[in-house]
């Protein structure tokens, strides 16, 4: 079936319209081109620092403001590459790369991945999941579990109240905006969690994600997606 798929749809790379001989892949010279968040970088929520400052070295950010989450990690910096592998999956639904973001994901939040009892996606409001017909970040919750070999709980987080979406909106407008919204769906006593999600903005969707669990008693929550905002002028999500 799928040798006649690729007979009648023919892959083509992530980052083009180029034909490639197999899904989820990307020519090497845009592969060069996409960049791979790592060391050195904040122990709290992953941001990118300018140098070797030690593994538990925090941005400003987190030092003036603890976030709710344990961890945060990403596997790109939402750049024009990261760009339009997001909006290919979140807008246009593209499913073929997947098993690479998967991957990635699972290298950039490994130590945390390896902690975690089970994987959770951000959730979507019911409403939105209905015009929408899916949920991104369930996507990419379910390609890190079949990935990983750890459980994934598609249900364990639900949106409580639909609002107004993210963009554009500042970091604290953004927090206020997600106030209340996401809820656990049981009790999680004692369990550590990863949080998936499509893109790091400001972290207040991962933070609210986190605050649910804490309520319904987990003992951590970390969290990975697979990109994240690195400079202001990016915040467009």
């Amino acid at each position: 079936m799928s040798a006649v798929s690729d007979l009648i749809w023919p892959p083509r790379s992530l980052l083009s319209d180029k034909l490639v001989d197999r899904p989820g892949v990307i020519e090497p010279e845009l592969w060069g081109a996409l960049h791979f968040l790592g060391a050195p970088q904040c122990c709290r929520c992953g941001f990118p620092l300018p140098e070797e400052v030690g593994e538990t070295a925090v941005c400003g950010a987190c030092a003036g403001r603890e976030p709710a989450y344990d961890t945060a990690r990403a596997a790109l910096a939402y750049d024009d590459h990261a760009r339009r592998l997001v909006l290919d999956l979140k807008r246009g639904g593209r499913r073929d790369g997947l098993p690479v973001f998967a991957r990635w994901m699972a290298a950039a939040s490994s130590d945390a991945l390896q902690r975690a009892d089970f994987i959770a996606p951000a959730p979507m409001h019911w409403t939105r999941l209905a015009m929408r017909s899916f949920n991104q970040a369930a996507w990419l919750a379910e390609a890190l579990s079949h990935a990983s070999g750890k459980p994934w709980k598609p249900g364990a987080l639900t949106r409580a109240k639909r609002r107004k979406s993210q963009a554009g909106l500042s970091a604290s407008e953004r927090r206020r905006n997600v106030a209340g919204a996401i809820k656990a769906s049981w009790r999680f006593q004692g369990k550590t969690i990863l949080v998936v999600d499509d893109v790091f903005t400001t972290g207040a969707t991962l933070e609210a994600c986190a605050r649910a669990f804490r309520r319904a008693g987990a003992a951590e929550v970390h969290a990975v997606t697979l990109a994240r905002v690195v400079r202001p002028m990016d915040i467009l999500v």
